[in-house]
């Protein structure tokens, strides 16, 4: 059987993803044949895999690993829709909708015997599991069905390596509380501590590094640096709160002056959003996640993205009047999934998406489209030949990514199909339900220049990454900073 390392959190967003996404290559640059797992997930980041979806940190860490990534790396996966419901999905097939209660009242069962059951298979082919959990391992009114951390620890008898932020502060009594809090049986099974995104000096770290294992008998293992690998986020809380604006762009070498900004309405449901981290690390370009009620006057493109619930965010957005200031604009505009579904006419069937119960709900009205809702769901891996039109003109070949949606849409009036008859577009803008559509360098190289055209800007002479694999960039963080040892993965 395979020897599973749980890198739990004494919170969310604490690096649980960087450091299990880091341990995954490095194990597999050595030779050992290791999964990812997470038993269960909340998240509306998803990727198509195909068996159906999981969270896009387990697809991350599959690769990571150099395997295909599938749906026993994330069994269980929660996608929030609003109204306290999310949609439930085993084995990568949508289940339903359910509050909370309902879930544990009536899927509990089914899900953990989901999660152990793909355990059991990933142990039966691989030396090691790298397991992720969910948020904190701490949260005491949850220990009798936390199936991410402690019914992992139990059913996998897992070795547990706690992962602990800085940044926010009180690390040490973030440590300390969570190893109080913990079951006993839970305790004995932590075998080291991390301490995440840390600036500066650890000397000065150091004495209450010395203090801590003195007082828990838990050695730390490492300090990891304030440094992001380029990993995709895994869900929104690395967004700013909705109502709030935050521009996202990695490339000062660029003046404002000399940048183009593209507009995000930080929908109340967003998903996906990774689809805008290839715009953020472009050159000159600012992605600006802006309120629903923001005006468009410092916006040079807009990209509306994916949401869990389509119907109630494009709602959200005409009670906020951005309806009509996106149809006074002029500039490159390009819907994505849920996005691309608001650009249309309407969409009826709307009750099945939102949590209210009209049957048709009018569009933001840019693409001659309807979408009809049914229980329909497709979840697919996608290659498509572009046609080069509108927001893309000028990009030619082959597109791939992801499609997850419900809804079909069709069109209603004249318009271009770019992507082998799917899709829409006119001459200033285009809805597609391709994901990761601007990981593809023809797609983004267009959408950029021709946003830098319309915002009568030069683009700059340099454009792209090199900031280097993102997998060996985690991987160099545990290599470079953490003591693997205590943790037995030397011996696999």
């Amino acid at each position: 059987m395979a020897h599973t390392l749980l890198v739990a959190g004494t919170a969310s967003h604490v690096g649980k993803s960087t450091v299990a996404a880091g341990l995954c290559r490095y194990l597999a640059d050595c030779g050992v044949s290791v999964a990812p797992f997470k038993a269960q997930n909340m998240s509306n980041n998803a990727r198509a895999t195909p068996g159906g979806e999981v969270g896009v940190s387990q697809y991350v860490q599959a690769r990571a690993a150099g395997v295909a990534p599938s749906t026993d790396h994330n069994p269980v996966l929660l996608k929030p829709r609003g109204d306290g419901e999310s949609q439930l999905i085993l084995d990568g097939d949508a289940v339903g909708h359910f509050e909370a209660r309902g879930y544990y009242d009536e899927h509990w069962e089914d899900a953990l015997e989901t999660a152990r059951a793909a355990h059991d298979r990933l142990a039966q082919s691989h030396d090691v599991i790298v397991a992720e959990g969910a948020g904190s391992i701490a949260e005491i009114n949850l220990h009798d069905r936390d199936l991410a951390n402690i019914e992992t620890a139990h059913f996998a008898d897992a070795d547990i390596l706690l992962v602990a932020d800085i940044e926010r502060g009180g690390v040490f009594a973030s440590l300390v509380g969570t190893l109080e809090l913990v079951p006993d049986d839970i305790r004995k099974q932590v075998a080291g501590a991390v301490i995440t995104k840390f600036r500066g000096d650890q000397s000065l770290l150091d004495p209450g590094i010395d203090a801590f294992e003195d007082r828990t008998g838990v050695p730390v293992l490492g300090v990891l640096p304030h440094d992001d690998p380029g990993l995709p986020e895994e869900d929104s809380v690395a967004l700013p709160p909705v109502g709030e604006r935050s521009v996202v762009g990695d490339d000062d070498a660029v003046p404002d002056a000399e940048s183009v900004t593209v507009a995000v309405p930080r929908l109340p449901r967003i998903s996906n959003f990774t689809d805008l981290q290839p715009l953020a690390h472009e050159p000159g370009v600012r992605v600006a996640y802006i309120p629903p009620d923001a005006a468009l006057d410092d916006a040079d493109a807009v990209v509306l993205p994916g949401s869990k619930n389509t119907v109630d965010d494009l709602l959200t957005l005409t009670d906020a009047g951005f309806g009509d200031r996106l149809r006074a604009f002029d500039g490159p505009v390009v819907g994505l999934c849920g996005g691309y579904q608001m650009l249309g006419e309407a969409i009826t069937n709307a009750s099945m998406e939102g949590t209210g119960d009209a049957d048709r709900v009018e569009g933001l009205g840019l693409l001659p489209v309807t979408t009809e809702f049914s229980e329909s769901k497709t979840v697919e891996h996608v290659q498509r030949d572009i046609d080069g039109v509108g927001p893309l003109s000028g990009a030619s070949g082959t597109v791939e990514g992801y499609e997850i949606h419900m809804g079909d849409s069709k069109l209603t009036g004249a318009a271009a199909r770019p992507f082998d008859g799917d899709g829409a577009a006119t001459d200033t803008v285009l809805g597609t339900y391709l994901h990761d559509l601007f990981i593809n360098d023809t797609a983004r190289d267009a959408f950029v220049r021709n946003t830098f055209e319309s915002a009568g800007t030069v683009l700059p002479a340099a454009t792209g990454r090199a900031d280097g694999d993102p997998y060996e960039r985690a991987a160099g963080l545990i290599t470079d900073h953490v003591d693997l040892g205590p943790l037995g993965l030397s011996d696999q």
